[in-house]
């Protein structure tokens, strides 16, 4: 939750959108409490499992897809006005009578969190043996994150708990979404202090008014807007300093001015309003309407005699006696604004709560001045065993999806020392297969051949689907937030393949020589293409007579069908002509022969 009031909306619109390479090459402090809440209130019951499920895609997605370095963060032992507040937050959703709600014990209710400690541990045996770094918290998980990216420890913090800008965090990332062109929803504090004019002792001001996770209650009769204004009248040094003094019921002092003296001032208002200029009930302008009749109006531009114009609907008289009269009155709501907001902090009992105030400006949140961050490589064979218990998933299947992870590390390792190791201890690098885009994102799809065995060999021969047992893929990514872009698995003449998409910048530096006859490669391709349009200069052809046509305008049903028509018809002439014909070409691909989890097992197995 966080800070009340919807609290997000109010930073929405300074919400930045950021492209896949936001995070690469970057360390991020990971709420793990938000992503397994997250999941069990969204699927649970529909899939075995879900924080470990989603633990383990996300994770492999995070370190793979976007090039991030994470760092879990878990929480530590909640404070006492944090247990309280939970205890109020089920007695209400509840419709339980509050009056009968208890006091809350140092620490948290054993018997209410005794499941979720359990999905903590589960995961964090599952980080484990993924070889990601763990840190515990003192207190809240959020806190620590953002500590460690305030102090520069880490680059962003991935958590949907508001209160992080209130512990000092300087980039949050609420929201993941890979199926976009800008997947990550992010929120700096810089764009905050700059958009709302709020800093991080006002945006604690502000949770102290409206209420957080620490406090539901806040101020009764004072709501978001109503905070965000008040806070704006001091600065980022005095407003803590202010709430003390106006809940202590000390006169409000801005600017040199306080609450008392605008109370006179109020009064001397009244009495300078009497005295203001008379106007004409007709034409609304200064003067009356006898005088106008007679002497004429000069705003009218009547003459003597004539009556003057009749004012219009909402007619706003703009002499200086009514501007100085809006700007009294307008001062003189905006005091009694003021006045009504400070009775209603004085009657506030214990406020502001020095103990809430001093926890989000606390720099003790469970770490050393450098914490140790490292990260390891998995262990698989543990992880496959680990997961197969758990998630009663095929080996085949586990070694599949955790394989991007280990191509990651392969070519990082690569990059920074170039070894013969081969990756997974199987597979060695092949070629480049093309540039794959996806979501405006480019990457390379890189083909791995293993090195193992030759499925060509007479002492291994192909085997035929109906030798390999039967294997049922019981749990696959319910959504794109958990796809890991599972490699490609295809059998070829002589052996077993697979196909990883790969960032183009780490491959480049992993094996250079090969990236850059790819790419001389594909710009002979290019240059080769261009000359054979140039060529053929007008001659039009029916599949490019289509083609343009397409390209400008959209074609009719009965074009559409014609044009196909010609293109198939085409078809018949182009396979003679290569005199190998189709039951070659399929001879070629002994992959078609096999189902999806029967080439995974050839590969994994």
């Amino acid at each position: 939750m966080g800070v009340g009031g919807h609290f997000w909306d109010l930073l929405k619109p300074y919400a930045r959108f950021e492209g896949f390479d936001f995070l690469r090459n970057k360390r991020v402090a990971v709420d793990l409490s938000y992503w397994i809440v997250q999941q069990e209130t969204a699927i649970k019951g529909y899939t075995r499992n879900p924080h470990i499920r989603t633990t383990f895609f996300r994770t492999v997605n995070l370190f793979s897809k976007f090039g991030a370095y994470p760092v879990f963060v878990l929480d530590g032992t909640p404070s006492p006005l944090k247990s309280q507040a939970r205890i109020m937050r089920y007695f209400r959703s509840s419709g339980m009578d509050l009056s009968s709600l208890p006091e809350a014990e140092k620490g948290v209710s054993v018997e209410r969190n005794r499941a979720f400690k359990k999905c903590i541990e589960e995961c964090v045996e599952l980080l484990e043996l993924l070889g990601m770094p763990i840190l515990k918290a003192k207190g809240e998980a959020e806190a620590l994150c953002a500590q460690l990216n305030r102090e520069g420890h880490v680059d962003a913090c991935i958590t949907a708990d508001s209160d992080a800008f209130l512990y000092g965090a300087q980039c949050v990332v609420k929201r993941i979404q890979p199926n976009s062109k800008e997947p990550f929803e992010c929120y700096h504090i810089s764009d905050i202090e700059t958009g709302l004019g709020l800093r991080r002792n006002h945006l604690i001001a502000i949770s102290l008014m409206v209420g957080s996770d620490h406090d539901l209650n806040g101020i009764n009769g004072i709501g978001l807007e109503t905070a965000v204004r008040f806070v704006n009248i001091f600065s980022e040094d005095e407003i803590l300093t202010r709430l003390h003094d106006v809940a202590k019921g000390e006169p409000l002092v801005i600017q040199g001015r306080n609450s008392a003296e605008d109370e006179s001032a109020s009064c001397s208002n009244d009495k300078s309003l009497k005295l203001r200029i008379p106007h004409c009930s007709h034409c609304g302008h200064p003067g009356n309407k006898k005088t106008h009749l007679k002497f004429s109006c000069e705003h009218c531009n009547s003459t003597a005699g004539q009556s003057c114009s009749h004012k219009s609907a909402g007619f706003k008289c703009l002499c200086t006696s009514c501007d100085l009269d809006r700007e009294e009155k307008a001062k003189q709501k905006d005091a009694s604004w003021k006045l009504a907001v400070c009775r209603k902090i004085a009657s506030q009992e214990n406020f502001p709560n020095d103990e809430i105030v001093q926890m989000y400006l606390s720099n003790h949140n469970g770490i050393d001045d450098r914490p140790h961050l490292r990260w390891a490589s998995p262990n698989t064979e543990m992880l496959v065993d680990y997961l197969a218990y758990q998630q009663h998933w095929e080996p085949s299947y586990i070694r599949q999806r955790i394989l991007p992870m280990l191509s990651t590390l392969y070519l990082r390792g690569m990059a920074s020392a170039p070894t013969s190791d081969l990756l997974y201890g199987s597979y060695k690098f092949h070629s480049i297969q093309r540039v794959k885009t996806r979501y405006g994102h480019q990457s390379y799809v890189v083909k791995w051949e293993k090195a193992a065995a030759r499925l060509r060999d007479a002492a291994n021969p192909i085997p035929q689907e109906s030798d390999l047992p039967l294997v049922v893929d019981l749990d696959e990514p319910f959504d794109l937030t958990e796809d890991t872009d599972a490699p490609y698995i295809h059998i070829e003449t002589g052996g077993c393949f697979l196909s990883t998409d790969e960032d183009m910048e780490l491959v480049q530096k992993a094996f250079p020589e090969e990236a850059n006859q790819f790419l001389k490669e594909k710009e002979l391709k290019e240059m080769t293409s261009k000359r054979k349009k140039s060529n053929s200069g007008t001659e039009a052809t029916p599949e490019k007579t289509e083609s343009s046509t397409s390209s400008g305008v959209q074609l009719s049903i009965k074009e559409f069908y014609r044009s196909s028509k010609l293109r198939n018809s085409s078809k018949p002439e182009e396979d003679s002509e290569k005199g190998s014909g189709s039951s070659n070409d399929k001879g070629r691909d002994p992959s078609s022969r096999f189902s999806k989890s029967a080439r995974r097992r050839l590969l994994f197995d």
